[in-house]
């Protein structure tokens, strides 16, 4: 990978340093998280791939969503997993890199098809006449193509900084997964330039998208409020709320996490904030959606099995 990584071959997973009986629990119920996360995803994508009346473009960005959700998971939960059944928590470097590397670009390109998301409300609501004409195919493909080659280019930006890096002394990353900012700590050479580059990045992907949704969501509130009829008011509303939810959940927390100075006492409290992120958010995702959803339910009554009448 590199001559500057020469000490090191594998890290050490710190994790969440519980009794042997709790990790033992917890390994449990997160493996229920985890397995319900991927059924509830995977219903979603079904749904949306065989039934005709959801293929529409808000519907075909949240099956981008949801392959992301899975992704995004299954990148560092099993890992996770592994090392609450086993004392040996080692990792190796390219594995950790490789970690590193796709935890950020499904990160990255989730922010990014967030707010392409918000555009197809945006226009849905306040340019209803012409929402046709305007979230083509053709648009709405470019978006989807934009925002996986913007997550993944950033990613290998960071990777490459991140391979090129001496760790010649401890080896113990104090996190539950080869989270970037953990990793850097061990470096033993200044990492201003990787530090920059997270910097710019989370302005790119954090803080001007964020901007970009909330001119959105304030224009969409103004349309609504102009809707006559106290139903259409409704219709509006939800259709965005499910959407306000993912958003507020998920760059809440990255901006927690990746926009605050960091301090010894934040180090437990972003192992839970991260956690949140790979574990708990794509299994909150489908049931945000799901649950508030007419279509989505009402496409999955029509995908279970009819009862033949006697």
């Amino acid at each position: 990978m590199g001559s500057n990584q020469s000490w090191v071959t594998e890290f050490i997973l710190v994790g969440f340093q519980l009794s042997a009986d709790m990790e033992l629990l917890l390994c449990g119920i997160f493996s229920l998280f985890y397995v319900f996360s991927l059924l509830a995803n995977g219903t979603i994508l079904g749904l949306i791939w065989l039934d005709p009346r959801l293929h529409t473009p808000m519907y075909f960005f949240l099956s981008h969503l949801a392959v992301l959700d899975i992704s995004y998971a299954s990148n560092s939960v099993p890992k996770m997993l592994a090392n609450l059944m086993n004392q040996r928590r080692t990792i190796s470097f390219v594995h950790c890199i490789m970690q590193v590397f796709l935890y950020l670009a499904f990160a990255a390109t989730e922010c990014l098809i967030l707010v392409a998301m918000s555009y197809d409300r945006f226009v849905a609501i306040c340019h209803p006449l012409r929402y046709t004409v305007i979230m083509n195919w053709r648009l709405c493909t470019a978006l989807a193509v934009l925002s996986w080659a913007c997550g993944f280019a950033l990613a290998i930006v960071h990777a490459i900084l991140l391979q090129r890096l001496p760790f010649c002394g401890t080896r113990e990353v104090n996190h539950v997964f080869c989270e970037i900012l953990s990793v850097l700590k061990l470096a033993c050479a200044d990492t201003w330039i990787n530090q920059l580059v997270i910097l710019a990045a989370s302005v790119f992907v954090l803080v001007a998208p964020l901007f970009f949704m909330l001119v959105s969501y304030t224009r969409i509130l103004w349309a609504i409020l102009k809707i006559q009829s106290g139903e259409g008011r409704r219709k509006a509303f939800s259709t965005c709320s499910s959407h306000l939810c993912v958003v507020g959940l998920f760059f809440g927390i990255a901006m927690l996490v990746y926009m605050v100075p960091d301090s010894k006492q934040r180090e437990e409290q972003e192992k839970m904030l991260s956690l949140f992120h790979s574990l708990f958010n794509p299994m909150l995702n489908p049931l945000i959606y799901s649950l508030r959803n007419a279509q989505v339910k009402d496409a999955f009554y029509r995908a279970l099995p009819k009862k033949r009448a006697t």
